[in-house]
């Protein structure tokens, strides 16, 4: 395989594009060279817990939930530490099936910690945390697919 030359200014562009037309990632592929860039998690207003599972990726498996599930997810949109999806894909609460999850309510988070993940297009993106504080409420279940902007988790 070729050395794979990095221009960095391309990189500089790209990340612009996605501030101006808000994307969460930009994705390029040239033979078999590609190159992908996204934003960090957004933080926005929020929703209300559902289900956190502590289990598979798999659709069809059985998850333990943690906490229990809330269908109004009205009152936590406008909490000023919600977390939204800043993708289009399925989260997922641990790293792998049978794996503890990434963050339980009640636990303090540091920023930049992984909350959950997103995969979309076959990629795994890790959503991290823009601030430091406590899990508040999960307001998804595990493999649940996710829009752009969907309120994800709350932190305090």
């Amino acid at each position: 395989m070729a050395k794979f030359d990095l221009d960095t200014d391309f990189v500089r562009k790209l990340a612009e594009i996605l501030d101006e037309t808000k994307l969460g990632e930009i994705e390029l592929a040239d033979g078999e060279r590609r190159i992908r860039v996204a934003r960090p998690a957004v933080t926005v207003a929020a929703a209300a817990p559902v289900a956190m599972a502590a289990a598979p990726a798999a659709p069809a498996a059985a998850v333990a939930p943690t906490v229990p599930a809330v269908s109004a997810q009205g009152d936590a949109a406008s909490h000023p530490g919600v977390v939204k999806s800043p993708m289009v894909g399925t989260a997922y609460l641990s790293p792998e099936p049978g794996k503890p999850v990434f963050v339980n309510v009640g636990d303090k988070v540091a920023a930049g910690q992984t909350l959950l993940i997103i995969e979309a297009m076959k990629t795994f993106n890790p959503i991290k945390a823009p601030k430091a504080g406590v899990l508040a409420r999960v307001l998804i279940e595990n493999a649940q697919p996710v829009e752009f902007g969907e309120p994800l988790v709350v932190i305090e």
